[in-house]
């Protein structure tokens, strides 16, 4: 007789419909997966409706008549310049993005490799600025950029966030666990701790680097506050303070709020699953293949 362990039984009882398993697990992930598409179902439906549908008494699952000129309404709005807001967005999230996998993965690997006797200090104090609010900051980072002369231009946009202490500690953490057999073999052929990095390091960290790419975007893409008050000028608004400008004291046209917000996910949507295979790989496996 073979011997059976709590751990197998447990498995068993899942694969042949325990309390968690078979049909149970399955509603679990339907249910979850209708809570998460809910609000996309709700923007949808409501873009391609009239106003007076989406105010309306009686409920709709899907317009009566679909409204496919809703879809170049934003663009045609003379108010808002919605397609310069979509393209200052594009090119304040993506430099952004690369700025700060540039930044951060250099300083985290710096901590984590390069020998220094102030290493941990300077590292505490990365961590120290995880500490502190951003509002606390927010005024002297404004007051910094104004001296500059940077309100209304990308550099005011995209520079002052380009370190992350987060994503800093992230990637520090990630290097420490980093197999250092491929950069002593990398040091042998006579490579700098420079060399190591661009030739050995990133190109086995890509999945890692992807997940951190994805998150930066997404995370880019959607700020508010800081383009509200750098961008003064409708021509330096981004898209998120562009959607903004549609709720007013005196009119809410809902269907244009519910399409250029429709418009505005879509990138996001394309990022995530165009990066979700090197997404799950870099969360999961942390970059490294065996």
């Amino acid at each position: 007789m073979t011997a059976t362990t709590p751990s197998s039984d447990r498995s068993r009882r899942v694969r042949h419909g325990g309390p968690l398993g078979g049909a149970g697990l399955y509603l679990a992930v339907a249910v979850a997966a209708l809570l998460f598409l809910l609000p996309f179902y709700l923007i949808v439906r409501n873009a391609l409706m009239q106003d007076q549908e989406i105010t309306g008494e009686d409920w709709k699952w899907w317009p009566s008549h679909i409204r496919l000129s809703n879809v170049t309404e934003p663009f045609h709005d003379l108010t808002v310049d919605f397609g310069r807001s979509l393209v200052n967005s594009a090119i304040v999230a993506v430099l952004s993005t690369v700025g700060t996998l540039l930044v951060c993965s250099l300083a985290g690997y710096g901590l984590a490799r390069i020998p220094y006797r102030h290493a941990n200090k300077v590292f505490y104090a990365v961590l120290v600025t995880l500490m502190v609010p951003t509002a606390v900051t927010f005024v002297p980072g404004f007051v910094l950029v104004s001296s500059l002369g940077w309100v209304d231009t990308y550099r005011g946009l995209i520079v002052p966030g380009l370190f992350s202490g987060f994503t800093c500690f992230l990637f520090r953490q990630y290097f420490l666990g980093f197999p250092k057999e491929l950069e002593e073999a990398a040091r042998v052929d006579g490579l700098t701790y420079w060399s190591a990095y661009w030739r050995v390091v990133v190109p086995n960290s890509l999945n890692f680097f992807a997940a951190m790419a994805t998150i930066t975007f997404i995370s880019g893409w959607n700020a508010f506050l800081w383009p509200l008050v750098i961008g003064q000028d409708p021509s330096a608004w981004t898209v998120q303070v562009a959607l903004s400008s549609y709720l007013t004291n005196q009119t809410v046209n809902y269907h244009l709020i519910f399409m250029a917000t429709a418009l505005s996910i879509l990138p996001l949507v394309l990022v995530f699953l165009f990066l979700q295979r090197w997404l799950v790989q870099g969360v999961a496996q942390t970059g490294i293949k065996g």
